[in-house]
């Protein structure tokens, strides 16, 4: 079985972690099993701080736990009449209820880039690295909270996919499949089409129908109107949450910069000093940018700004409206 095969089956050996290895860069298992105790700090329960990005303005309230329908019975003299069916009362004669129960728990699905598009960071750390630490926070939070866990995990020729559950099984597979999937970005990787988001997009849309709390960690590289409309079908059913991960190079590329980029089998040089160039590159990176902040106000779909400038605890506790750790 291939590297990637075994990274969508959950069944990669777990390699041990390298002490020197620079975890700005990287990220290992042990790494992401060592942000436990941190996560503890963070909540993803539907009562935000006031100041949390999760509940300003243009979000969308998140939903909390559902309902189960359990069984349609006659009405009883102790049952809410709000809860009468009444097409079942009309065909029958008789008042019938429907009764539901409160969902235990809410399943949560954690959707996490791991394509090379992800493996560039100009300051702290790598978009890669981002990334996976906050979907590795969020995991062991959510989890904590008693509700089901599960993620996506995507690079550019894989994906894998862990369903939904209330699990530490469950959870390492996740884990595993993120530390598995950034091992494989490295400076001579093989020149490849990189994963359509819009493909992972489709996948979560089948694991996540409705009634998830859906986390998507990513720089949103390559996104186009398909998109758009599937971010707007997942959000009309799902409480969806975009982590965009951006570089300040992304914001504000550096004039007068001369360098030689590199596919692996081209080159190619870059003038930044040549105004024209400046300006295409500007306006190309800010372009993406500006069309996934314009998802909160045209979709009400909350963006969460995640920069590689600093670590993910302190930027993640801040958007959650929560003060220093």
């Amino acid at each position: 079985m291939d590297r990637a095969a075994r990274i969508r089956t959950g069944t990669f050996p777990a390699s041990p972690d390298d002490p020197a290895a620079d975890h700005r860069v990287s990220v290992s298992l042990a790494h992401l099993r060592q942000l436990e105790g941190r996560a503890r700090s963070l909540s993803f329960l539907p009562r935000q701080p006031v100041g949390s990005a999760l509940n300003g303005r243009h979000a969308s309230r998140m939903r909390g736990r559902g309902l189960n329908f359990e069984e349609l019975r006659e009405y009883l003299p102790s049952d809410d009449v709000r809860s009468i069916d009444w097409k079942v009362t009309a065909r029958t004669g008789k008042a019938h209820v429907r009764v539901f129960t409160e969902e235990l728990d809410r399943p949560t699905l954690i959707v996490v880039d791991q394509r090379m598009s992800m493996f560039f960071g100009s300051l702290h750390m790598m978009k890669s690295v981002t990334a996976a630490e906050c979907a590795a926070l969020a995991a062991y939070r959510i989890l904590d909270q008693g509700d089901r866990v599960g993620g996506i995990v995507f690079g550019d020729t894989h994906i894998a996919e862990i369903r939904p559950q209330r699990s530490r099984v469950a959870l390492n597979r996740f884990l595993t499949a993120i530390a598995d999937a950034n091992s494989l970005l490295r400076a001579d990787a093989p020149n490849v089409a990189p994963m359509s988001l819009n493909q992972v997009l489709q996948s979560v849309r089948r694991i996540a129908p409705r009634n998830h709390l859906i986390l998507v960690f990513s720089d949103f590289d390559v996104i186009d109107g398909l998109t758009h409309k599937l971010i707007s079908a997942l959000s009309r059913k799902n409480d969806l949450v975009l982590g965009l991960v951006s570089d300040p190079m992304a914001d504000e590329i550096p004039q007068g910069l001369r360098m030689v980029i590199s596919d692996g089998v081209m080159q190619a040089e870059i003038n930044t000093g040549d105004k024209e160039m400046h300006r295409d590159l500007t306006d190309m990176a800010r372009g993406r940018l500006a069309t996934v902040h314009d998802w909160q106000r045209s979709l009400g779909v909350p963006v969460l700004p995640l920069s590689t400038t600093e670590d993910s605890l302190p930027q993640m506790r801040r958007l959650m409206g929560l003060g220093p750790v």
